[in-house]
């Protein structure tokens, strides 16, 4: 799961061009929006559309279920390695998040 975490930290860094912040510098359990890594709903669609692109997966459920898979890194990891083992992903869009 460590290598997955690392992988998800690389690709928030890369496809939000967060030139501050290196991958080591994001808590694998710190929020990702407002507190934490301080991301707002857009950096959310971006990085809901590089997951897609990178691991297949898309966010499904309703606002509070794509809200808590994207809450940490360690979130979004166990969120992909579910939909790993599953063999697939679901079919709803990242426009349901927000910062709360």
């Amino acid at each position: 799961m460590q290598a997955l975490e690392q992988e998800i930290k690389e690709l928030i860094v890369t496809s939000l061009a967060l030139e501050e912040v290196a991958p080591a510098d994001i808590d694998t359990d710190a929020p990702l929006f407002i507190e934490g890594l301080g991301l707002d709903s857009i950096d959310a669609l971006e990085l809901g559309l590089a997951l897609q692109k990178r691991f297949g997966v898309t966010m499904s459920g309703d606002k509070e279920e794509v809200r808590a898979r994207f809450a940490s890194v360690a979130a979004l990891a166990s969120f992909v390695a579910a939909q790993r083992a599953a063999g697939g992903a679901g079919s709803d869009s990242v426009s349901d998040i927000r910062a709360a």
